[in-house]
């Protein structure tokens, strides 16, 4: 056997329409049936493997006349099939009818189904509990008996030794229950109520900040914009007054720069005397300016 087990329902089983249509003919003739058939009618339907609804039966009139009575026991079975667990009927068996084998599956199953209602994941522990079953063996083969059957469905982990649920059945509802469900429904519709305020109070707390956000925003947007524009017209007013100090300092440099003609060049030609000889600077215009001529 594998150690993890998926249950899928491709055997066939009865359909929950077929389950109806069953339930719906045993009413039929219990409804005027009468002492043994009555109970007869009864026990058929305890036994029955489709059938795991009774509150329509519990509903008839003639049904209920035998609580009380010496037939008692059968109303006592009938009402722990709808709404009881195994463990009930193994706590009290005097008060109720000696169950069949079949009976005994039956109620089982139920006993599963009311565990899976109220938690998803069953370790085998409360399984064996319930059901007072000591084999893990047999506990498994009734599980899977319970997943054919379509009353759950589920993974069965045997290393880690649960059960896990991914579907149950409902069953009936016991005779003033419904007033809880409308209480609990009511807390449910309260819890929502104030869930969906928190979450209005947080929308409106998210939309101030998001306001508040854009407006920020808008505001850095615009002393960027206008730091822009002062650096553009900072940039601006240092060209141009770069431009200007060029202009003024070639300006300058013009004036300094000496002039150079032959004029200047004769000025300051140097002058030497020699043994009684003056030297100066030749006169010709086409002389070399290196030449010289000397007078006595």
């Amino acid at each position: 056997m594998t150690q993890d087990i998926l249950m899928s329902n491709d055997e066939t089983v009865p359909t929950t329409d077929a389950s109806s249509n069953q339930l719906k003919q045993y009413c039929a003739t219990a409804k005027s049936a009468e002492g043994a058939q009555l109970l007869e009618v009864l026990r058929q339907v305890l036994e029955a493997p489709s059938i795991y609804v009774f509150g329509e039966l519990l509903a008839l009139p003639n049904v209920q006349e035998l609580k009380g009575g010496p037939h008692a026991k059968y109303l006592n079975t009938l009402n722990l099939f709808a709404y009881g667990t195994y463990k009930q009927y193994k706590q009290q068996p005097g008060e109720y009818l000696e169950l069949t084998a079949l009976m005994q599956k039956k109620l089982q199953h139920l006993t599963i189904v009311s565990l899976a209602i109220q938690n998803k994941c069953i370790p085998y522990e409360v399984l064996l509990e319930e059901l007072e079953i000591n084999n893990v063996r047999h506990l498994e083969d009734v599980i899977i008996e319970a997943i054919y059957a379509d009353i759950i469905h589920g993974k069965l982990f045997q290393n880690n030794r649960f059960l896990e649920i991914d579907y149950a059945q409902g069953r009936d509802i016991p005779p003033g229950y419904t007033t809880k469900i409308a209480q609990t429904l009511q807390q449910w519709v309260d819890s929502c109520n104030t869930i969906s305020n928190c979450i209005d109070v947080q929308i409106t707390r998210a939309n101030i900040e998001k306001a508040k956000s854009l407006k920020n925003k808008e505001h850095i947007d615009a002393e960027i914009i206008n730091l822009k524009k002062a650096l553009k017209t900072q940039i601006t007013d240092n060209d141009e007054s770069m431009q200007v100090d060029a202009r003024e300092s070639s300006t300058m440099d013009i004036r300094r720069k000496p002039f150079k003609t032959k004029s200047s060049r004769l000025h300051h030609a140097p002058l030497e005397v020699s043994a009684g000889r003056r030297i100066l600077p030749a006169k010709k215009p086409d002389a070399p300016s290196g030449s010289m001529k000397y007078l006595n």
